[in-house]
């Protein structure tokens, strides 16, 4: 009896062992032919992946070439990766054909577009945010070849100042959409204007609700695992000198919430020219963590997987694009950022050398993060047009 049970036990965890490798490797998904589609299997990026810093053991290589301006990433549950951009007028679809961490196809889903830096998955369907629209594919997995979308909402403000927009669905089921601030400095006189909102995507007649207030320019957010609150990066504002104010990363606990601009930056920075408009200081929420001064925080993602160690599981992956007017650069790097609890304890560059910091050459720009599947992590690079993979050797 003994022997019995000890052999159903080894089956038992044999078979437990193996769904779960099966469910760390990344699958073949089917690359439909369309004239919309290009093989991008050999191309190559013009890229120094070997000035790359990384943690032991973790590895990086280039997932996908030939993605121009690749920015925003949204991911299908087979693993078809959407990709907007900023400079470009077209969206992208990716796809590993064979399942072997390379990107095979290019399928362009739309062009002449207005800056469509936003992708969201939800429901079999695509949602893309232009500077003024949120547009819609349904059942784009089913419609690579012939991709074609709706209109859901176009009533956006048209100004391009941080008018470029990332967005995602929360655990309430809306679509979460920032407005940044019309300008480096200002105090609009509309509402919408720096600020995060929420549209019911499902709705007759749709009103964007705001979330929050006081955020100058997010162009990356995500959902807290458990607490399912909002943390968001948020860019500083520029021409106070190269150390002030620092780039922020927060967290949203309640709606409504104020985090500063135009009148207070990082909690604890009195603007010069708006301040005395303002409340005092303690009136506006304080962010969960300073970045730097100028890095520009972008893409973030707490990672979920279980390919990397148990050390990184529901930190936040960090995509900072870089300084454009600092007279020394800064950022260029994907950070990670530790919590205990819902408070930060600390930050440390994970992947680093896009920036030479001796010679101030920049070859790449980190705009976004995205998980794999398998728990490998994706970066987009609007600079060198693609998008790298970062695996850990376990």
């Amino acid at each position: 009896m003994t022997y019995q049970k000890s052999i159903l036990g080894a089956l038992a965890l044999g078979l437990l062992l193996s769904c779960s490798s099966d469910e760390n490797k990344l699958q073949p998904i089917d690359a439909v032919d369309g004239s919309n589609r290009v093989d991008i299997s050999k191309d190559s990026a013009e890229v120094k992946l070997e000035t790359i810093q990384l943690p032991e053991d973790f590895s990086i290589e280039v997932w996908a070439a030939n993605v121009p301006n690749a920015r925003s990433m949204t991911i299908s549950e087979e693993g078809i990766v959407f990709v907007g951009n900023r400079q470009e007028k077209q969206v992208y679809a990716l796809i590993d054909e064979n399942g072997d961490g390379k990107a095979n196809y290019r399928y362009t889903l739309a062009e002449g577009l207005n800056s469509p830096n936003g992708v969201a998955y939800k429901d079999g369907d695509l949602y893309v945010a232009e500077i003024s629209r949120i547009l819609k594919f349904p059942d784009i997995k089913n419609n690579l070849s012939d991709p074609s979308f709706e209109v859901v909402y176009d009533g956006y403000p048209t100004e391009g100042h941080h008018g470029w927009k990332f967005i995602d669905f929360g655990p309430d089921g809306k679509l979460y959409v920032p407005v940044g601030a019309p300008c480096n400095i200002c105090d609009p006189e509309e509402d919408v204007f720096a600020t995060i909102t929420r549209i019911d995507v499902k709705a007759t007649s749709i009103e964007p609700e705001i979330v929050a207030h006081g955020v100058r320019n997010s162009v990356g957010f995500d959902f807290h695992p458990d607490t399912k609150n909002l943390w968001f990066t948020d860019n500083g504002r520029d021409q106070m000198g190269d150390n002030i104010p620092e780039c922020e990363l927060n967290e949203i606990t309640e709606t409504g919430q104020h985090f500063g601009y135009p009148y207070w930056h990082a909690g604890d920075v009195k603007d010069p020219e708006f301040g005395d408009a303002g409340d005092e200081q303690s009136a506006y929420i304080a962010p969960k963590a300073k970045m730097g001064p100028h890095v520009a925080p972008l893409g973030m993602r707490f990672y979920e997987g279980s390919l990397f160690p148990a050390s990184y599981s529901k930190s936040i992956f960090v995509a900072k694009h870089g300084s454009w007017n600092r007279s020394k650069k800064s950022g260029y790097v994907v950070s990670n950022v530790q919590l205990n609890g819902s408070e930060v304890s600390g930050e440390s560059d994970f992947a680093s050398g896009w920036l030479d910091d001796e010679s101030q050459e920049v070859w790449g720009r980190p705009v976004d993060v995205q998980e794999l599947p398998d728990g490998s992590l994706l970066i987009s690079d609007d600079m060198a047009g693609c998008i790298y993979r970062i695996t850990y050797k376990q």
